[in-house]
């Protein structure tokens, strides 16, 4: 089967795993600024992979114009997200979920992959938004012990990635 990884990734997560899963699969592995010039329908796989921003998948958008025509020619759909929540977070389902409507989430199959943060490669846009939201959090009455926790987690630089989340993705290819 002719695959290829396509991803976006601001600070190496989502590249990381768009490259295990290329190393393991054997797929073709694309910067997405550099797949918006091939044929994606040369291939019998797509995988996209992009991280979570505000609750949306960074260029998904682009992704989704893509789906009408590969389902509709049989192509294998994927998408990724990796954003910075443990794997076991119960709101991950409904993250991944409310960035497709009900006919593209019907012609794919979307996964989940932790990542983590990386401060020094945020850009300064990224950086200032998460120190506000962080301040926010961690400002609020009544925080929930959850909330106290997500402050302590994102104040400072982490990588909860790990190789055994592409495991689904690699099954969904066979």
């Amino acid at each position: 089967m002719k695959t290829i990884v396509i991803y976006t990734s601001q600070t190496g997560f989502t590249k990381r795993y768009a490259e295990w899963i290329s190393e393991v699969s054997g797929a073709e592995c694309l910067e997405f600024k550099q797949a918006k010039k091939i044929k994606l329908s040369d291939y019998d796989a797509i995988i996209f992979g992009g991280w979570f921003m505000a609750g949306g998948i960074k260029n998904l958008a682009w992704f989704k114009n893509q789906i009408p025509e590969l389902s509709a020619t049989g192509k294998k759909i994927i998408v990724y997200g990796v954003g910075g929540s443990p794997a076991e977070s119960p709101d991950i389902p409904g993250a991944i979920r409310r960035n497709f409507t009900d006919e593209e989430w019907n012609s794919l199959k979307a996964f989940y992959c932790p990542g983590g943060f990386n401060y020094e490669k945020m850009s300064g846009f990224s950086k200032f938004m998460m120190k506000m939201f962080t301040t926010m959090l961690a400002n609020k009455k009544d925080a929930s012990e959850a909330e106290k926790n997500m402050v302590q987690m994102i104040s400072h630089s982490y990588d909860i990635s790990d190789k055994k989340y592409i495991e689904p993705i690699l099954a969904e290819l066979k």
